[in-house]
C-alpha cells in the first residue's frame, strides 16, 4: 500500500487494530432496533462482514442489496460473498445494486472502490445505476421484505476497520417497504434521479421511526433535520465527514449564536479542508464559509486528519453520518450537504431515547480521540 507515510496517530490506531476490540452495539424500540458503531484500529474487518454475513444468512425469500463501495476480493470481502452465494443456491431471489462511476471529480464522499467487471460476474441479477454527478450512495440491505441492514458503512475492508462509521438493523415490515420500494425504484429506471419513497411516519414497538430517501425529499429532509436541531432543548451532537447543507448551517449558527443547548460534534478535518477550497474558489458557495467557520469554531467541533484519498491510500476517513437532537437522531448514508440532498441516500430518523444516548456518547468519544478542527486561515 502506498500513500503518505502513516502518522504517529495513524500507527496508535494500527497497533489497535493488532489487538482487536469489541463493536458497540446498543438496542432501542424493545430490540427491534439495533445500532453497531465501528472505530478507526478498534475491530477487524473480519469482524464487522461476520455480522454482515450472517444477517444475509437468515433470508428465507429475498435479499435486496444496494450498495456504493463494495469489495469482495479480500478475505473479509469473502464471508460476505459466501454468504451471499449460499442465499442464491438456496434459490432466494437475490438483486444486487451498484454505483456506476462517471469521470467527473467527486471529491466527497471519496469515488468506491467497486469494481464493476467483479460485481456483473456474480450469479446474481445485478444493475448498474448511474447518477451523473449525483451518486448512488446507499449501503442497504433489505431481507424478506420485512427487515434492514443500513447505515452509513460500505463494504471494503478499510470501511470496517479503518474508519468511524455507524451499522443500523430494524425489524419492521412498514420499513422494509419503504426501502423496497426505492430499491425497485432504482432497480426499474438504473437511475439516481427522481429515486426515494415518500417518508411516512411509523411505530415499531411504541418508538416513532421514519425512512428518509434523497433526491426526491433530500431538501425537506435537510430542513427537517434543521428543525429538531433548532428546537433541542439539551443537547445536539454530530458526526459528518462534512457540513455543507444551508438550511443545517444557517440553524446550528443561530444555535451556537444563541448557546441554546449544548452543541458539538465531529467532521473529517482533510474533507472539510477540502470543501473550505471548493467555496472559496467557485464564488457560489462562498456564503457558506463564515457559517461553517463559526459553527466549527464556536461549537468546538473535533476533526480527524485522515489521509487525502487516492486509489492507492489507506483509506481513513471520519465517516460517520449522524444527528442526535435530544431524544431524536438521524442516522444512515447522508453527509448532511447539499450534494447528499442530490444523491440517492437513506436516513433513519429515530425517537428513541436510549438510541440517542448510546450515538451521543459515541460522538463525545470520537471527540476525545480527535484534536479540534481547524478551518483553513
Amino acid at each position: 500500500m502506498t500513500g503518505d507515510a502513516p502518522t504517529p496517530e495513524v500507527r496508535a490506531h494500527e497497533a489497535s487494530a493488532v489487538a482487536g476490540g469489541a463493536i458497540e452495539v446498543a438496542s432501542g424500540a424493545s430490540g427491534a432496533i439495533r445500532v453497531a458503531t465501528l472505530r478507526d484500529g478498534a475491530q477487524r474487518p473480519a469482524e464487522v462482514a461476520r455480522r454482515l454475513a450472517e444477517f444475509l444468512a437468515k433470508a428465507e425469500t429475498s435479499l435486496d442489496l444496494a450498495v456504493y463501495d463494495v469489495r469482495f476480493e479480500t478475505d473479509a470481502g469473502g464471508l460476505v460473498l459466501a454468504s451471499l452465494l449460499s442465499a442464491a443456491q438456496r434459490g432466494l431471489e437475490v438483486r444486487l445494486l451498484y454505483n456506476v462511476a462517471h469521470p467527473g471529480p467527486i471529491p466527497v464522499p471519496p469515488p468506491p472502490e467497486t469494481a464493476p467487471d467483479a460485481i456483473e460476474s456474480l450469479p446474481v441479477p445485478t444493475r448498474g445505476v448511474a447518477g451523473v454527478p449525483d451518486l448512488m450512495h446507499h449501503k442497504f440491505v433489505v431481507r424478506d421484505g420485512r427487515s434492514v441492514w443500513t447505515g452509513s458503512t460500505n463494504w471494503t475492508d478499510d470501511s470496517w476497520s479503518r474508519q468511524e462509521n455507524v451499522v443500523v438493523t430494524i425489524d419492521s415490515q412498514p420499513i422494509a417497504y419503504a426501502y423496497s420500494l426505492t430499491f425497485d425504484q432504482l432497480w426499474e429506471s438504473g437511475r439516481v434521479a427522481h429515486s426515494g419513497a415518500d417518508p411516512r411516519s411509523e411505530t415499531v414497538n411504541g418508538h416513532r421511526v421514519r425512512a428518509w430517501f434523497c433526491p426526491e425529499h433530500g431538501e425537506p429532509l435537510s430542513h427537517r433535520v434543521a428543525k429538531h436541531i433548532g428546537k433541542a432543548k439539551e443537547r445536539v451532537r454530530i458526526a459528518s465527514p462534512v457540513l455543507t447543507s444551508g438550511p443545517i448551517l444557517a440553524t446550528l449558527v443561530e444555535v451556537v449564536n444563541e448557546q441554546r443547548c449544548d452543541v458539538t460534534g465531529i467532521v473529517d478535518d482533510t474533507q472539510v479542508d477540502q470543501v473550505f477550497h471548493q467555496w472559496q474558489t467557485n464564488g457560489v458557495s462562498e456564503w457558506k464559509v463564515p457559517l461553517l467557520r463559526r459553527i466549527i469554531e464556536g461549537a468546538e467541533f473535533h476533526g480527524k486528519d485522515s489521509i487525502p484519498w487516492t486509489p492507492e491510500s489507506l483509506h481513513n476517513f471520519m465517516h460517520a453520518k449522524l444527528v442526535v437532537a435530544d431524544d431524536t437522531t438521524f442516522v444512515g448514508s447522508f453527509n448532511f450537504s447539499r450534494s447528499g440532498e442530490q444523491n440517492a441516500e437513506n436516513v433513519l430518523e429515530i425517537r428513541d431515547a436510549e438510541i440517542a444516548r448510546h450515538l451521543a456518547a459515541y460522538v463525545d468519544e470520537l471527540r476525545g480521540l480527535y484534536p479540534l478542527a481547524t478551518p483553513p486561515g
